[in-house]
């Protein structure tokens, strides 16, 4: 009986393409409010779009980002370099969780040739 709960359990949560925690790094982009995503070497990752549902567990680990190494590009919004650990859904290319959060130099994410310049 345990073996075919497990069994079960497992494949449920297969299903939901969540993974275990994470680090992901690249260029963080907060354009305008309530919208925030990730673009690493693997792609671009959404944490949360205005109007567009639930945000991820952790979104307030989240600091003022234009108080470090920053770019402006739209008033008080913009985008710097982070790594993060977080639970991704890799089908849907969502953040689910964010756990640890730490801003780096605009400089370390420019001279990784694994990530595209900014948009």
């Amino acid at each position: 009986m345990k073996r075919l709960v497990l069994g079960a359990l497992l494949f449920v949560l297969a299903g939901t393409g969540a993974q275990a925690a994470e680090n992901r790094c690249g260029w963080l982009h907060n354009p305008t409010p309530a919208n925030w995503w990730l673009n690493d070497a693997d792609g671009s990752w959404t944490l949360m779009t205005q109007g567009g549902g639930e945000e991820p567990d952790g979104i307030d680990i989240l600091p003022d980002i234009s108080a470090g190494d920053y770019v402006r590009t739209n008033g008080n919004y913009g985008y710097a370099c982070a790594c993060m650990s977080v639970d991704t859904d890799d089908a849907d290319g969502r953040i689910l969780a964010i756990h640890s959060f730490r801003q780096l130099p605009i400089a370390k994410c420019a001279n990784d040739p694994a990530l595209s310049p900014p948009d």
